[in-house]
């Protein structure tokens, strides 16, 4: 199928449906085997280690706030090229996303590096998990942090094509990877590693993930105009101030969160460990509904931005309703479940009494603002687009 059917042609709910449902997918299985570091770690019954996992969510989560940074807009900036035909101009914008994203994290890691013990103890790090999380940090973000990035870059430029199946597909095979990994590394009868080897699986399903689109660009050539090669990088001057003007606000958008989380972790570090790992657990739970928003909204990105390009704004209007009634929708459906649910939910992921009971608490209370603050989310990644780029409010 010619990819820009999908962006002219194809009714516009199935148009939105064939984008948003691989990026859903992405978002889900993201979750899944963020999920999984906490699972396998909470199988030890521990609530030191899995009170690390939850001290290292904020630093992790700023690895995301780089990749959007460059990878929402580099995706929208491409597909906009795309809808003026200035083909060459989208491979220009791809490589100059990918080399800035790469030296970003780069940059990122070092920087915690540097001043490792100061930023997690802001984050709640106690001395009695210090270590721990010290060791998941060097993992997942010292180490494993450029993989994060450009996994999650380069699913959002090649979904940025309409190529949201390989997209969906290479983000899936990185996630089961680590959920393979994290019983081998984590559990006593194996490696018996705990949080440090979630860590490691973390690390190396996300390089892979990298490998798998680095693949894909360099062996479908004639088939795309994405794009790495550094010699496009002498159009940096012309092209970056677009991208990070598109990707800020999403950036900004889990920038925030991460001082949120980090705030409300060091808060609770100052009761037990117990509290810490539950509020940790809850974290990762109440995570479903918005990366489903996100999802939506990586998926919509590219529709609306090909269709600015290409004057069809009837196109642009329809399809973000339809994307929001979605988002909405489902975050409803969450936070019925997780009031009814919550402590059955927190059980899943440990069976210390005391955590499950501060994860159960905290959950119900923290649910209650869940679809408002989806809807945000997804009108912070989809309305200051359309501002930044001219759509006068037309969505």
């Amino acid at each position: 199928m010619d990819k820009t059917e999908l962006f002219e042609k194809m009714p516009v709910r199935i148009a939105v449906r064939k984008q948003i449902v691989p990026a859903i997918i992405s978002q889900m299985v993201t979750l899944i085997y963020n999920l999984a570091d906490t699972y396998f770690v909470g199988l030890l019954n521990d609530p030191a280690q899995t009170a690390a996992v939850a001290v290292a969510a904020p630093i992790f989560l700023m690895l995301t706030a780089i990749s959007n940074l460059f990878g929402v807009g580099g995706a929208s900036t491409f597909a906009q090229a795309l809808g003026r035909k200035e083909n060459r101009t989208a491979s220009q914008i791809s490589s100059i996303a990918f080399w800035f994203g790469l030296l970003a994290s780069v940059l990122f890691a070092f920087f915690v590096l540097i001043f490792m013990r100061p930023i997690l103890m802001v984050c709640g790090a106690t001395t009695e998990i210090y270590e721990l999380v010290r060791s998941y940090v060097m993992w997942t973000v010292i180490i494993g942090g450029p993989g994060t990035v450009l996994n999650i870059l380069l699913a959002n430029l090649i979904r940025g094509e309409g190529s949201a199946g390989i997209a969906s597909f290479g983000v899936s095979a990185g996630g089961f990877l680590n959920i393979l990994l994290d019983p081998f590394f984590v559990l006593p009868q194996f490696l018996n590693m705990g949080a440090t080897g979630a860590g490691l699986a973390t690390a190396i399903s996300n390089l892979a993930t990298t490998l798998f689109f680095l693949g894909y660009v360099f062996s479908s050539k004639n088939k795309t105009l994405l794009s790495v090669s550094p010699s496009h990088l002498r159009y940096k001057r012309e092209r970056i101030g677009l991208i990070l003007s598109i990707g800020f606000p999403s950036a900004v958008q889990y920038a925030l969160t991460v001082v949120a989380v980090a705030a409300i972790t060091k808060f609770v570090s100052g009761y037990d460990t117990a509290a810490v790992a539950g509020f940790g657990i809850t974290k990762k739970i109440d995570q479903l509904p918005l990366y489903f928003s996100i999802g939506v909204a990586n998926g919509l990105l590219p529709l609306l931005a090909y269709n600015y390009a290409a004057g069809n704004r009837e196109r642009q209007r329809r399809a973000f309703q339809y994307g929001c009634g979605i988002a909405v929708g489902f975050s409803v459906l969450c936070l019925i479940v997780y009031e009814a649910f919550a402590p059955n939910i927190a059980a899943i992921f440990i069976k210390d009494a005391d955590t499950i009971d501060y994860a159960a608490a905290f959950l119900r209370r923290m649910v209650v603002a869940m679809p408002v603050v989806d809807m945000i989310s997804l009108l912070a990644a989809v309305y200051f687009y359309t501002r930044i780029i001219g759509f006068r409010r037309s969505c």
